[in-house]
């Protein structure tokens, strides 16, 4: 289930709100002042760079194959 982020317009604190199946922003309440007006944020979502960061490097951060037994696998 995706998670939604909503902004309280009352005070102003941001609540993460697992989404149900035909929910709306109408049923969500204000975590920290119960307030119900709240208005759906755009999230960013961060997507991780595997198996290894670009740019050359191991996952160990060396620019070649590390030399023994390592995370990488020697």
């Amino acid at each position: 289930m995706p998670i939604y982020e909503y902004e309280c317009g009352r005070c102003g604190k941001v609540t993460e709100v697992i989404a149900k199946t035909g929910g709306s922003a109408d049923e969500v309440t204000c975590s920290s002042c119960g307030a119900g007006d709240m208005k759906k944020k755009l999230s960013v979502t961060t997507i991780p760079a595997f198996p290894a960061p670009k740019g050359g490097k191991t996952c160990c951060g060396r620019d070649e194959k590390c030399g023994g037994p390592s995370c990488c696998g020697g």
